[in-house]
C-alpha cells in the first residue's frame, strides 16, 4: 500500500473519518463513523471533551486506520470566509502581514484568530483569494481533544475546501460547479473551478430529520470492519434516487421531507437560490453550470426535487463513490453523500 491520508470531521451527530491512498486515482482504505451523545459537539466546537475523545478511540478501534495522523476539517457559522485582495507577496511574508491587514475585518483580535488565505487569481501586483479566520481557542480545543485520543492533527482545513477538492474531480476543465453540503446542523456551499474554490458560504440551515440521524447511527454501529458496511445500511437513498449521482427533474411539486416544515424547506431553497444569484452577479466570474448535492441531509425526501424545481440549473447527487478508484466497498446512499467532504479533506492540497 502506498502513502495514505486520513480526513477527520467532528460534527454534532458523529465523529467521522476516511483513509484514502494518495495519487491521481485515490482508493478508499477504510472509513467509519461513531455517533456522539447529544450536546457533545456542535459546529466544530467541543462541549464534552471526554465524550468526543472516547468516540474517537472507538472510531480508530473499529475502522483499523493505518495511521494516527489526520487532516481535520472544520466548518462553522462562526468561521469567517470572505473574498480578499492584497498585495502579492511570498507566502511567508503574506502570513506575517495578514494579521495587521485584516484586523478590522475580524470579530476578535488578530492574536486570538487562526488566519489562512487561499489565493485564487492574480492581476499585476494584486492577488485575490479567500480569507479564512477562525477563533484560535476553538481550534486549539479541537486539537487538544483529538490528542486525548492519541491522534495527531497534521493539518487543519476548512471543510468546504475539502468539498471543493472532491467536487473538482467531478467537474470538466474550465467548468464552474456549485457543491452544496447539507448536514443535519451545518450546511455550506462552495463554487469551484479548475480545482480552486472561488466562493464559500456557510449557511445557517439545520435539516433535522430523524430518519437521517437514525440511518447514520446504525451505519456507524455496523461499520466495525474496515469499509465492510452492510448493503442494507448503505443503500438508504430512496429507490427513485438509487444512483448516487443523477440528473434530477427540473419541474414538479416538491415533497416535504419528514421532520422538516414547508417553511424550512422554502428557506433552504431560497437561501441557496440567493447565494448562487449573488455569485452570478459578481463581475468577472464564470457562471455556475450545475449543482452537486452532498451531505446526509441531501437524502431527505423532497430536498433535491425542491432545489431542482427552483434553480435554472441541473442538480445531481455526489457521493464518495464518484471520486474513489474502484467501487467495491465504497459507501453509497446517504452514508456516501456524507462522506464526500471527509474524503475530500484526505485528498490533500488542490492548489
Amino acid at each position: 500500500m502506498g502513502k495514505t491520508t486520513i480526513g477527520l470531521e467532528i460534527t454534532e451527530e458523529a465523529v467521522r473519518a476516511a483513509e484514502v491512498t494518495i495519487g491521481r486515482s485515490p482508493a478508499l482504505v477504510t472509513c467509519a463513523s461513531v455517533p456522539l451523545p447529544p450536546g457533545a459537539a456542535k459546529d466544530s466546537e467541543v462541549f464534552d471533551v471526554d465524550a468526543v475523545a472516547l468516540a474517537l478511540r472507538q472510531l480508530w478501534s473499529r475502522a483499523g486506520f493505518t495511521s494516527r495522523r489526520v487532516v481535520l476539517g472544520i466548518g462553522s457559522r462562526r468561521i469567517l470566509v470572505r473574498e480578499y485582495t492584497t498585495q502579492a507577496l511570498r507566502p511567508d511574508l503574506l502570513r506575517q502581514a495578514l494579521p495587521f491587514q485584516v484586523q478590522d475585518l475580524l470579530p476578535v483580535p488578530a492574536d486570538q484568530a487562526v488566519l489562512d488565505f487561499y489565493p485564487a487569481t492574480q492581476q499585476g501586483d494584486q492577488i485575490t483569494g479567500l480569507l479564512v479566520a477562525a477563533v484560535s481557542e476553538t481550534v486549539e480545543q479541537l486539537i487538544s481533544t483529538i490528542a486525548k485520543a492519541k491522534i495527531t492533527v497534521d493539518v487543519v482545513d476548512l471543510a468546504p475546501f475539502g468539498l471543493a477538492r472532491a467536487a473538482s474531480r467531478l467537474a470538466a476543465p474550465g467548468e464552474s460547479v456549485a457543491a452544496l453540503h447539507l448536514g443535519d446542523h451545518t450546511s455550506y456551499v462552495v463554487v469551484v473551478r479548475d480545482g480552486i474554490p472561488k466562493f464559500v458560504r456557510i449557511l445557517p440551515i439545520e435539516i433535522v430529520t430523524e430518519a437521517v440521524r437514525e440511518r447514520e447511527q446504525i451505519a456507524a454501529t455496523e461499520s466495525a470492519e474496515p469499509v465492510a458496511v452492510p448493503e442494507e445500511i448503505l443503500e438508504t437513498v430512496p429507490p427513485s434516487t438509487e444512483s448516487p449521482v443523477r440528473r434530477l427533474r427540473t419541474g414538479g411539486r416538491a415533497v416535504r421531507p419528514a421532520g422538516m416544515s414547508d417553511s424550512a424547506l422554502s428557506d433552504l431553497v431560497g437561501r441557496l437560490h440567493s447565494t448562487l444569484a449573488f455569485y452570478a452577479g459578481r463581475s468577472g466570474d464564470e457562471p455556475v453550470t450545475r449543482v452537486l448535492l452532498s451531505g446526509a441531509g441531501a437524502a431527505a425526501p423532497g430536498i433535491a426535487d425542491a432545489l431542482a424545481a427552483s434553480l435554472p440549473l441541473p442538480v445531481s447527487y455526489a457521493g464518495a463513490a464518484e471520486i474513489i478508484d474502484g467501487k467495491k466497498g465504497v459507501p453509497t446512499g446517504d452514508v456516501g453523500l456524507n462522506l464526500l467532504t471527509t474524503v475530500g479533506l484526505a485528498l490533500g492540497d488542490a492548489r
